[in-house]
């Protein structure tokens, strides 16, 4: 089964909407652009990070509340520590947290360091997909949200009626938020040009769709911004959130007024 077929299926469980039933699906697939062969099966080592990662890495427990250690600050916590201390508050298996962590941040750095190769590509191969189909909808997940924002900014050329992202890191600061093309402007971005209408949702227990005051407080022109709990336990995973009653309710609201 294709990878269109199964956001088709996930989508299906959340909305019974001819848009999602009937409508052409088609996913613009960018991730081997940032991933070196073989990144999927193989951990991450979290005990040889580079160091670029390990800063953001650092920046974002900051941004969870990382307390201070003895006085000396939270960027003294050696990195599996805390997120040993992450796993407990949140009440999840330390490695799950350490593989999540080590795969996100080290795909979020190679997408977002500046002026690569793979940035180009990845948000060009997204843009391609967007001007070749007219999508009247894009569906955007994760780190694919950042591509996708930044490819709609890149490439104008299609109007798009809905943009919909699901647990988007767009506003995380500095692994993100402060390193996006086109920079924030006075502290805020903006909607993409061609973009109608934007909706966000995230699940009030996803470590990565930080800060938790949403997206439409560091971006102009975001339509709403919806925070519900998607899943008890897998808080980042794209099939839970594109079940979601509040993907679903947007998608009908959506082929109600087309």
């Amino acid at each position: 089964m294709g990878l269109a077929e199964v956001w088709r299926r996930h989508l299906g469980r959340g909305t019974a909407s001819p848009l999602v039933t009937t409508a052409e699906l088609t996913v613009a697939y960018y991730a081997h652009h940032i991933q070196d062969d073989g990144a999927q099966s193989h951990d991450v080592d979290l005990d040889d990070l580079p160091d670029e990662v390990e800063e953001l890495v650092r920046y974002w427990l900051k941004e969870l509340g990382l307390p201070d250690e003895e006085g000396q600050g939270p960027g003294t916590w050696p990195i599996r520590q805390a997120l040993g201390w992450l796993a407990e508050r949140e009440r999840l298996p330390p490695r799950l947290v350490e593989r999540f962590v080590a795969r996100f941040f080290s795909e979020v750095t190679a997408y977002m360091e500046s002026g690569t190769e793979a940035r180009k590509t990845a948000r060009d191969t997204v843009a391609e997909v967007i001007n070749r189909d007219r999508p009247q909808v894009v569906i955007a997940h994760s780190l694919g949200s950042v591509v996708a924002y930044e490819a709609l900014w890149a490439q104008p050329r299609h109007p798009v009626d809905l943009f919909l992202t699901l647990g988007s890191p767009l506003a995380l600061p500095h692994a993100v938020f402060h390193r996006l093309s086109p920079a924030p402007s006075d502290g805020l971005g903006e909607r993409p040009p061609t973009v109608r209408r934007w909706i966000n949702v995230a699940d009030l227990g996803d470590l990565v769709a930080l800060p938790v005051r949403g997206v439409s407080q560091y971006f102009r022109g975001v339509d709403a911004d919806n925070h519900d709990i998607i899943h008890a336990f897998d808080f980042h995973l794209a099939a839970n959130y594109l079940a979601s009653a509040a993907v679903g309710d947007a998608l009908t609201a959506y082929a109600a007024d087309v």
